[in-house]
Formats: structure tokens, C-alpha cells, sequence
């Protein structure tokens, strides 16, 4: 297929209205998984978009180490990641990825809380301390303390190139 009618079929369904809209299939938030801990949903172009964790597994070798999925719900579209989060006070960390790169977050429970921040605190916060789930990470700086949590780590991310697809 030529690229010019590539561009003009991805085009038209980046513009086409959800298909759950015109009665074809089922909205995403009704598709959300049982045990899903919401920690962020807000009104956006053309519906709901939400964040959320479930299906958090402990790593049986890695004391502290946790496999999520993160579903990532937009009006129209549903992403779902696995994630790897790690709760030791040591070296709190979370890994993500955006399909073409990998994201090493080494984070900061209890430290400044900012945008760029801000969900990989919600994120880290529901997989190693459930009972927080959906809480503003900016007002825990005393409870990571309590916990062990010095709130004084530097935080830094590096990017690791992804495969090629």
C-alpha cells in the first residue's frame, strides 16, 4: 500500500468516533478488571480518562519486588502495561515502558511531589502500600518517613532503547 494512503487510513480512524459510541462495542471504563485500584480519573476530550493498577504479583526471588499492569484508559482506547516496582527504602524504583523505550524511575517516597513525578508516585504508592491507592502522594511525606523512608533520595530516570519493531 503506498504511504500516502497509509497516512489517509490512519487518519480517518484517529478521527472516527469511538466505536462504542455508535452502539459497536463496550465503553473502556466498562471493561475495567476486577481488583483495579483507580488512582487518577478526570474528564477529557470525548470521556473519561483513568489510571489505574491491579494484578500485583511479588517477585518470589526479590524481597520488595513487585510485578503490576498498569491500565491506562483514555475515551476511546485502553493501554495495559506491565510494570515492575520496587518498595525497598533503599532504592525505590518503578520501570515502565511507552512500547519503543523502557523508563528506570529511581524515586523518592516522601519527597517533592511535582507533574513529572506525580504518577509514578500514585503508581509506586497502590503496588507497595495498597491502602493508599488513589491518595495525593504530595500529603505522605510523613507516613514514608515513618516507614522508613527517608524522603531525602535523589530521583533520576534513564531511558533504555526498546526493541526495534
Amino acid at each position: 500500500m503506498p504511504t500516502r494512503t497509509l497516512l489517509l487510513v490512519a487518519l480517518a480512524a484517529a478521527l472516527a468516533p469511538p466505536s462504542w459510541a455508535e452502539g459497536g462495542g463496550v465503553r473502556p471504563e466498562d471493561a475495567r478488571p476486577p481488583g483495579l485500584l483507580l488512582l487518577q480519573e478526570r474528564p477529557g476530550l470525548g470521556g473519561k480518562q483513568a489510571i489505574g493498577v491491579y494484578g500485583a504479583v511479588a517477585d518470589a526471588k526479590v524481597p520488595g519486588l513487585w510485578r503490576i499492569k498498569l491500565w491506562d484508559e483514555q475515551p476511546n482506547d485502553v493501554k495495559v502495561r506491565s510494570e515492575t516496582i520496587r518498595c525497598t527504602p533503599s532504592a525505590p524504583m518503578r520501570v515502565t515502558s511507552d512500547g519503543a523505550n523502557f523508563y528506570v524511575r529511581e524515586l523518592n517516597p516522601g519527597g517533592a511531589i511535582t507533574s513529572a513525578n506525580r504518577i509514578d508516585h500514585l503508581v509506586w504508592w497502590a503496588t507497595c502500600f495498597p491502602e493508599q491507592a488513589g491518595n495525593d502522594p504530595a500529603g505522605l511525606g510523613p507516613l514514608a518517613r515513618q516507614l522508613g523512608y527517608s524522603g531525602s533520595l535523589r530521583e533520576t530516570e534513564q531511558i533504555v532503547p526498546g526493541r526495534s519493531r
